[in-house]
């Protein structure tokens, strides 16, 4: 696309206020505009012919292989005409609606800033160039296309991951990475000051005459699923404007990261009102990366979410025991009456870790000190619903089912500890 610059357009201008001038001091002489409109046309096409083609453009870009959201990334173009260095060229960079675009401080380097998860897309940049007249725009739209997974920051999910492990080794003392507090037997040993005494076994004491405890393998290759509820409460923003969906997303990552490096498998289960999600188990460590990827396509939605359809299909889905964490939420009572009849199926031959979010605007409304009938009102309402939080959590426990209640910014740590606890007791 070829237009015409101000400099131009001042020119034309400024020709045409004196071709009216000349007409009105001299009106024989009105002929002489039509030659300054001539020379201008003549200046503009000159300017073109003697402008570089966007066929003789060099573009290479150095994109970002992925995005984490509320982490500003940078998106760099090196744009030249190798035949001729010396033309400045301009540049603006096209998204879709996830990525916001801020322009880099040199050359043609770009901020994306990632506001939801998804599947960002980088999809043109704009280029244009005066001729060497600086009569003429040149505007060249570059298709970029280029995909990119905007998904949770696990950079402050692997530290608190590794602070973790480090603070709470389930396998104890560097020479003996396998032991731990697991079920397994591993071998006997002299029994040393500051041992558990539970693990003497007394039997081969008196055999040997000799005081011997016994060392247990801490048990791997457990499976762990997270089944990740993506329907319309789920997608409600809550803490700090973040959605519950993320705040779930980062603390099964949290829990991914460490349980990959304790040997176990994990594997991700997304459901709404259908089952739209299911990666398999993996294990290893270098597994976290492809499993962070996935987590893009956790989509926000509207729906409702359906339980017996998306649980029933989950507990088809396993062949073996599965410690099932389930991130959910629910409105009331009445609305977890299914979920709790669900999650008591797969209790039968699963264990089943159930996170509750705990809504800190509901205890913010009963906390405040009321000026109004409104805050009354809300202070009511509010402690209404909490009790009938309450109350289905309580009957969670009953069941069976392992709760994790806590903070939205704290269910990742909590989490954490309820895994530990559960590899120290060999629920599984």
């Amino acid at each position: 696309m070829i237009y015409p610059t101000r400099r131009a357009i001042a020119v034309s201008v400024a020709g045409a206020c004196l071709a009216l001038v000349v007409a009105a001091i001299a009106p024989p002489l009105w002929t002489i505009g039509f030659l300054g409109i001539a020379a201008v046309a003549c200046l503009l096409a000159v300017d073109v012919l003697l402008s570089p083609r966007a066929r003789m453009l060099k573009i290479d870009d150095y994109a970002p292989a992925q995005a984490f959201i509320g982490r500003p990334t940078g998106i760099d173009f090196d744009v030249s005409f190798p035949d001729r260095p010396n033309i400045a060229i301009e540049s603006r960079l096209q998204a879709n609606a996830l990525l916001q675009v801020h322009q880099g401080h040199q050359g043609h380097s770009f901020e994306l800033d990632p506001h939801r998860r998804g599947q960002g897309e980088v999809q043109a940049l704009w280029l244009r160039w005066r001729g060497p007249l600086g009569f003429v725009w040149n505007q060249h739209v570059h298709d970029v296309s280029r995909n990119i997974p905007i998904i949770p920051d696990t950079k402050t999910v692997e530290e608190q991951a590794i602070k973790l492990l480090v603070r709470d080794n389930l396998f104890g003392a560097k020479a003996q990475i396998d032991k731990g507090e697991g079920a397994e037997f591993d071998a006997l040993r002299e029994f040393q000051p500051g041992m558990d005494t539970r693990s003497i076994d007394w039997k081969q004491t008196a055999r040997h005459r000799s005081l011997l405890s016994k060392e247990f393998r801490t048990e791997k290759n457990n499976s762990i699923i997270f089944a990740i509820d993506t329907g319309r409460l789920m997608c409600e923003p809550v803490n700090g404007g973040i959605a519950r969906l993320d705040h779930a997303l980062n603390a099964a990552l949290l829990m991914t990261f460490v349980s990959l490096k304790l040997g176990d498998r994990v594997g991700f289960f997304g459901f709404d009102a259908k089952p739209h999600l299911k990666t398999g188990v993996v294990s290893g460590a270098q597994s976290f990366h492809l499993l962070r990827q996935l987590t893009a396509q956790f989509d926000y939605t509207n729906e409702e979410t359906n339980y017996t359809l998306g649980l029933t299909e989950l507990a088809n889905h396993l062949d073996r025991r599965t410690l099932i964490v389930v991130f959910t939420d629910f409105a009331d009572t009445t609305s977890a009456e299914l979920m709790l009849a669900n999650l008591g199926t797969l209790l039968k031959r699963h264990l089943v870790v159930f996170i509750a979010f705990r809504d800190d605007e509901l205890e913010e409304f009963i906390n405040a000190s009321p000026e109004d009938a409104e805050d009354v009102t809300k202070a009511v309402i509010a402690d209404n619903l909490l009790k009938e939080r309450e109350r289905v959590i309580s009957q969670l426990q009953h069941m069976g089912i392992l709760v994790v209640d806590a903070p939205t910014d704290r269910i990742g740590i909590s989490l954490i500890n309820q895994y530990l606890t559960v590899k120290r007791r060999n629920l599984l």
